[in-house]
């Protein structure tokens, strides 16, 4: 039967409040007795019975499927839920045999078909003519089967078609008897010990139980009934999300496998960083493990370019994408993680999603999104996101366990150190020979297994698509983006020099400048050459050369300073004569003149004054009004401060 109207989404609450059979009666109970189990009930064609809840508060709702079978008829019979398909047939013992038997074990269906093999003799005697009773018992005498029984089978299979025959003769074996019941008090004490992270056996976990119960006097039945009721009514995906953690759950779906038939050579590559379990001394007497930081195309599984240092740096990162992009061209996509080094601003700035340093407006542009080379964050901790993780085991197979390296394997764990361990360190310039050696080797061994290299090497794989695929190449500006650092300054206010670890860098191109902030992209090792200055919008403003210092009476520095001022003075005269500025007389004559500001304005509103002891009042002008004291005696104080 299908619900085909009303309601068929509940949420806890909802059942709580509807009192239905088969249910605990409170919202409480049902989350914590049910709806863990639910959420993993999916339907015949897989759908999920459980989803969020989309009206305001959300939560979780469950399909009317999940509900027990008594609940599911008092909801139609409430009317709550419509139950239609009333059409359809009731189900047939018959059917529900057969569903019965395929959820039967091997042995249960080999001693039905054994069963049925036996009376398929008692049937072929008859069709000779034997009447059933002689029939049976010949049967029976040949295969060692009491007649009775025989007698029992052939009563099972009255009415029964002959092809329904294996259900109804299959053994239903009781089992013991009715099960034993299960307080719920310790049915939730057990579970909520049982599904903890610290993963406790279920042996202390009934110990524990017992010392909860018998005080209480709470009657538990033996370990052994509680773990098959474990094992029966609770999900083992809900055990091993709750015991072994999310990671664990995710494993048990089945491994995601994605095709790269779409892609090209160079369409798309991948970077990471991997430590080798080598010790290396550095040329200043240093010992320590290196890490290479390699990327990888993604089509073929070619290592294109890599470097080794100390540490995975945003320096060595761009340079590796320096040699890519001199080498191979541009690609057009790269997957990375989101570690200090490829986030990094001078890699990744400006690139959406980069979950990794304060983002500002001001920041510069990262060499990726500065070529249009399109970003694509793999999951954290997630190496099957990454297939560059795959060339990494064979380097520490192929590489770090070379004879050359004897002495120097450090063992890929601390319990996993060789008996030799570090009695030597591989000089720095021969490891790397050695890591060049054993890459190129990588690249060109025969047998490779992928998808698109199907048995030859992934150089062959890649050589054959980058000779026929659309593969963009780098300019000379394309490269200093990749090789130069850059960052942030404000040149100067005044005349437009930048300021860099205490160099000051100027040229007459910065002067538009001024105040401004720029991008400054820069050779660390070489200070002391030009930089390159970019405005906001990424646009190159020019090459700006050093200002060295000059000695106090350097007579060449002066002369080289005043020529710099002579020629700027005549820089200015040629753009004031490019402008075609007016000169100011000429500006002023072609202004009107302005009429005399010392004339006076006639008055035209007269006001009536009144003299005291006059009842007429004199008609004098508003200026002449205002100029009169206030009264007289403003007036005689007035007369008086003058004498003083």
């Amino acid at each position: 039967m299908k619900p085909a109207g009303g309601k068929i989404w509940f949420t806890a609450a909802e059942l709580a409040a509807l009192s239905l059979p088969g249910l605990p009666k409170s919202k409480r109970k049902i989350n914590e007795d049910h709806a863990p189990s639910w959420l993993f009930e999916t339907s015949p064609a897989g759908q999920p019975l459980a989803q969020p809840r989309q009206a305001r508060g959300g939560g979780m709702e469950f399909h009317i499927d999940v509900l027990p079978a008594s609940a599911r008829a008092e909801l139609a019979r409430r009317g709550v839920a419509i139950v239609a398909d009333v059409t359809d047939a009731p189900e047939t013992r018959t059917t529900q045999l057969w569903r019965w038997y395929e959820g039967c074990n091997a042995k249960t269906k080999a001693e039905a078909i054994r069963r049925a093999g036996i009376i398929a003799q008692v049937d072929a005697f008859e069709q000779q003519g034997m009447t059933r009773s002689a029939a049976v018992a010949s049967t029976a005498a040949a295969n060692e089967v009491g007649p009775s029984t025989l007698w029992s089978w052939i009563g099972l299979l009255d009415g029964v078609d002959p092809s329904d025959r294996l259900p109804y003769l299959a053994p239903r074996r009781g089992g013991g008897g009715s099960e034993a019941a299960v307080a719920p008090e310790a049915w939730q004490f057990i579970k909520s010990d049982y599904l903890r992270p610290e993963q406790p056996t279920f042996s202390d976990c009934y110990r524990r139980l017992i010392a909860f119960a018998v005080p209480l006097g709470i009657d538990v039945p033996c370990e052994r009934t509680l773990r098959r009721k474990l094992e029966r009514e609770v999900d083992s995906r809900l055990i091993v999300a709750k015991r072994a953690g999310a990671e664990a759950l995710r494993r048990t779906l089945p491994p995601q496998q994605r095709s790269v038939l779409d892609l090209h050579a160079m369409e798309a590559v991948n970077i990471d960083g991997h430590k080798f379990d080598v010790f290396v001394q550095w040329p200043d007497g240093r010992i320590g493990r290196p890490l290479m930081v390699a990327v990888q195309d993604l089509y073929s599984r070619k290592f294109l370019a890599w470097r080794i240092d100390e540490s995975e740096s945003a320096l060595s990162t761009r340079l590796v994408f320096a040699d890519l992009f001199r080498d191979w061209g541009i690609p057009k996509m790269c997957v990375l993680d989101n570690g200090r080094a490829f986030a990094s601003k001078t890699i990744t700035g400006g690139a959406k999603t980069r979950f990794r340093f304060k983002i500002k407006d001001e920041d510069p542009t990262g060499v990726l999104p500065a070529l249009g080379i399109q970003v694509k964050w793999a999951m954290p901790y997630r190496g099957q996101s990454k297939p560059i993780e795959r060339g990494f085991r064979d380097f520490c197979q192929s590489i770090a366990k070379h004879p050359r390296f004897a002495g120097a394997y450090t063992g890929n764990r601390p319990d996993a150190k060789p008996e030799n361990y570090g009695s030597k360190a591989i000089p720095l310039d021969v490891f790397k020979r050695y890591v060049d050696a054993g890459i190129a080797e990588h690249n060109r061994r025969e047998g490779r297994r992928t998808e698109i290299a199907q048995g030859r090497s992934f150089d062959a794989t890649f050589a054959e698509s980058y000779a026929v695929s659309p593969i963009g190449k780098a300019t000379p500006e394309q490269l200093r983006l990749a090789l130069l650092t850059a960052e942030e300054r404000r040149c100067d206010r005044q005349s437009g020099t930048i300021t860099l670890d205490g160099n000051r860098y100027w040229t007459p191109e910065l002067a538009d400048h001024a105040g401004k902030m720029v991008t400054v992209r820069f050779d660390p090792d070489n200070l002391h050459g030009e930089v390159f200055a970019y405005d906001r919008e990424g646009r190159l403003i020019a090459a700006v050369p050093v200002i060295e210092k000059s000695g106090f009476f350097d007579r060449a520095a002066a002369n080289k300073r005043r020529s710099q001022e002579s020629e700027l003075r005549r820089l200015v005269r040629d753009a004031e004569k490019a402008e075609d500025l007016l000169a100011v007389a000429d500006l002023a004559a072609l202004l009107p003149d302005y009429e005399d500001e010392n004339a006076r304005p006639q008055p035209s509103v007269i006001q009536p004054v009144r003299h005291r002891g006059q009842t007429a009042a004199a008609l004098k002008p508003v200026s002449e009004a205002h100029e009169m004291p206030l009264n007289p005696v403003l007036d005689r104080l007035g007369k008086l401060q003058l004498v003083k």
